[in-house]
């Protein structure tokens, strides 16, 4: 996944709210070009004031009830059909969904020597808004600090549509502008309707080409990625 800016993310996903610009959280975040599982990245919620407010996640879910953190795996992915029913996810579900910003997503074709990665960018150059949910998990080691309270996230996953081009059988919920009030809407508990929003994008949201499998190394990172030849 490659993130983006918190201003272009606070102008798309995040109505004005009263006070100072966010500055702290500028400072704190840093564009990515291959994020990978347990880096923080912007999610936007929607508080009890119906504002809009944009901050650092953990990408990965520890669910608030979990012991230990170290038997918590793989959950910087929810599948659309069963977040609803899911331990990990189930109560985040229902009050705590989340509007995950990015400029593109990765996906990788092949196997062995041949596993080839492709960029996936909306078609119309917007940025992408990916259906999340979060939790707040209290870390002991830090006992009564600040810090103690950490926010996580995962991003939903459904079938993929046409525009994955066979390359890879899931893709992320790609929400569009007139669904993020409703998914966010604290009140709406209705798993049904919920679970409707979560499907497969229309043919022609998105657009892929291959790029360097440099993306492979988590230790690679920054706006060249994107202009390394690929190898062939």
């Amino acid at each position: 996944m490659r993130s983006v800016p918190a201003p272009r993310a606070t102008e798309t996903v995040c109505r004005p709210a009263p006070g100072p610009p966010r500055r702290w959280l500028e400072a704190q975040f840093r564009p990515s070009w291959n994020v990978p599982p347990t880096r923080r990245i912007l999610g936007a919620v929607e508080n009890e004031d119906g504002i809009r407010t944009l901050d650092l996640y953990r990408w990965g879910l520890i669910p608030s009830w979990t012991k230990d953190v170290t038997k918590v795996r793989n959950t910087f992915n929810a599948r659309a059909e069963r977040a609803a029913a899911a331990p990990t996810f189930r109560a985040p579900f229902k009050r705590q969904r989340a509007l995950i910003p990015a400029d593109s997503f990765l996906e990788w074709s092949g196997a062995g020597t041949n596993r080839q990665p492709h960029l996936f960018e909306r078609t119309d150059g917007e940025l992408l808004i990916f259906a999340g949910v979060w939790d707040h998990w209290k870390d002991p080691a830090r006992g009564d600090r600040d810090d103690a309270w950490i926010r996580t996230c995962t991003i939903i996953t459904t079938d993929a549509g046409v525009d994955m081009g066979q390359i890879h059988n899931r893709m992320p919920v790609i929400l569009e502008a007139d669904r993020w009030d409703r998914w966010l809407d604290r009140s709406l508990d209705d798993s049904d309707e919920l679970e409707a929003m979560l499907q497969p994008a229309p043919a022609g949201t998105i657009t892929h080409r291959p790029v360097s499998r440099s993306f492979g190394s988590i230790a690679n990172d920054g706006p060249q990625l994107l202009d390394l030849p690929v190898e062939t």
